[in-house]
């Protein structure tokens, strides 16, 4: 067995659980007491940012604990969530921007890289666009690159996908 086994790290978000879980923070939102005539709201906008917005800082925490819970309940990590700064709307409202990152950043996957080689086991990996591949011509290796890699915090949301062996 000299072939070459392979597995991609990747960071990706299911779009549709996202939505899923804003519908139900939107609904329960509306129907909890605290949180009547407070004119808060989420919604997704394109792909990448989700919109949260109440009557003021208190009230926007709770709506996003509320969709925290969601999220978590549907599988998302929260991990793949960057909170921008809370800021001023219209009519005395507060708002607040969420990045949902999708792809890994290039420098976490030069973080990744290092500590694969700082492992001194015998694998290559590479970065190759927002996924980082590693290769090995033994599978017990790439098995303990994983948990090496997921023993690690490295702020993202990691998955482990397209197995290979050849």
């Amino acid at each position: 067995m000299a072939g070459e086994n392979s597995f991609d790290i990747v960071s990706k978000v299911d779009l549709q659980e996202v939505r899923n879980a804003i519908e139900q923070a939107v609904k329960e939102v509306r129907t909890r007491f605290d949180l009547k005539d407070s004119h808060s709201e989420v919604h997704l906008e394109g792909d990448q940012t989700i919109q949260l917005a109440s009557a003021d800082e208190y009230k926007l925490e709770a709506v996003n604990e509320i969709l925290r819970q969601k999220l978590v309940k549907r599988g998302i990590s929260l991990k793949a969530l960057t909170y921008g700064k809370v800021e001023p709307a219209a009519g005395s409202t507060v708002r607040q921007k969420i990045s949902l990152q999708q792809g890994i950043p290039t420098e976490k996957a030069k973080e990744i890289v290092r500590i694969i080689k700082d492992s001194k086991k015998k694998a290559q990996a590479s970065i190759q666009g927002d996924t980082v591949r590693v290769s090995s011509k033994d599978r017990d290796t790439l098995q303990e690159i994983i948990a090496l890699l997921k023993s690690k915090d490295l702020g993202i949301d990691m998955q482990f996908t397209n197995y290979r062996s050849n």
